[in-house]
């Protein structure tokens, strides 16, 4: 231990400002690695769970960004029929989320309503941790029970099988929903346009749309159904019909891109961004690389009649190189420390705020993906510490006098 202290302080922390700027830079890059890394496996994560839009046939629609929403002209008959248009000559897929509600559970989180027809949840095969499938031939004149899904955060207050009185906004009335199946912790739901943006369902409730829903619901959600509604089985010139009969019944200009075309959109704007991210990390590692060297040979310079001690006394080289492993080991082990810390900090923000789109659950507040991008700056991190280590030892091997003491 004392011959480690005496190494590590005479040489690595030798100067203070030095040793200080070089560890800063060295969280820098390593928390810029960290982001560009969970970036990328979001984007990944997102384009795995939209493949299935991306097939032919299917189109969403988009408002134009020209078209403003004039709800003095937009009224529930140009709204229902739009959607009687719609029930006659297309198969769609209707989903509409944040609408927030109060619902008593365990962590007193608001609870996020979201909305799907048939068409949404059998294109999208959600994950069930446990219970059944969604069904969709309720009837709402009835006194019967809706089913829905529930998201992990209201498992524990709700178990399959219970009911939860809720006053619905949409429909205006209160209604019993009756739980039929718990998703999977963490399941979530990617932007069509920003494939790296993340909804989770932790606190959702999954609610059944049907025909008779959908006429008996406000504008609100009839409106909203439409911003994101999922064409199937179509051609592109249908959808150009469809777009031109919206505009003549609510004065709104809808277009319908393919997701390929969502995907062009994003990797013009977004994926622009991330490779920004990226060739800022690798100039910072390679910047953080070329200072500790520097650092490290200027410091065996200064400490040459030191090493020839050492090595006189019986100091090796492979116990040499133990120690600056040790010394660069707890230097990273530190900065992964304070970028994971930080992550687990801004991710119970979210609880704090009781934000239920982004509360999520995970060891010690992260999950997989966090995870997996502390692994690639941890990856990183040893590429650095291997090259300065090395680089390291190289130059103390060229001290005449230790490599005569070894021969």
């Amino acid at each position: 231990m004392k011959i480690f202290k005496f190494f590590i302080t005479k040489i690595f922390l030798r100067k203070a400002i030095l040793c200080i700027s070089m560890f800063m830079l060295l969280c820098l890059a390593n928390y810029t690695t960290f982001i560009a890394s969970r970036s990328i496996l979001s984007t990944l994560q997102g384009y795995q769970e939209i493949k299935c839009m991306n097939q032919e046939g299917i189109f969403i629609a988009n408002l134009d960004p020209d078209s403003n929403i004039d709800m003095d002209i937009i009224g529930e008959t140009g709204t229902r029929i739009v959607y009687d248009y719609l029930n006659s000559n297309h198969k769609y897929a209707f989903y509409t989320d944040g609408f927030m509600i109060a619902v008593p559970n365990d962590d007193d989180m608001e609870i996020s309503l979201c909305y799907m027809n048939e068409g949404y949840y059998e294109l999208n095969q959600f994950d069930i941790s446990h219970g059944n499938d969604l069904f969709f031939d309720f009837q709402l004149d009835k006194e019967e029970a809706i089913p829905v899904l529930i998201g992990t955060g209201l498992s524990k207050t709700y178990p399959v099988g219970s009911t939860i009185i809720i006053d619905e906004p949409v429909l205006g009335r209160s209604v019993i929903l009756k739980v039929q199946g718990v998703l999977k912790q963490n399941s979530c739901h990617s932007n069509f346009y920003a494939l790296n943006s993340k909804s989770y369902y932790n606190f959702s409730i999954f609610m059944p749309v049907n025909q008779e829903f959908i006429e008996n619901a406000n504008i609100d959600l009839q409106l909203n159904g439409l911003m994101d509604l999922i064409i199937l089985d179509t051609t592109k010139e249908k959808t150009e019909d469809l777009s031109r009969f919206m505009y003549d019944n609510l004065g709104l200009k809808f277009n319908f891109f393919s997701q390929e075309e969502n995907f062009d959109y994003f990797n013009d704007y977004y994926l622009y961004s991330l490779k920004i991210i990226a060739i800022t990390t690798l100039i910072l590692l390679v910047v953080i690389t070329c200072i500790s060297i520097w650092n490290a040979l200027v410091s065996i310079r200064l400490m040459m009649k030191d090493f020839t001690i050492n090595l006189l006394v019986g100091l090796s080289y492979s116990r040499l190189r133990r120690i600056f492993y040790s010394y660069f080991g707890i230097l990273f082990g530190v900065n992964l420390l304070v970028i994971s810390s930080i992550t687990a900090l801004n991710r119970y923000e979210c609880w704090l705020r009781k934000d239920a789109t982004f509360v999520t659950y995970g060891l010690f507040g992260l999950i997989g993906m966090d995870w997996l991008a502390l692994l690639v700056v941890l990856f990183s991190d040893i590429i650095i510490g291997m090259i300065v280590v090395e680089s390291m030892l190289r130059k103390i091997k060229k001290i005449p006098i230790s490599l005569g003491v070894l021969q």
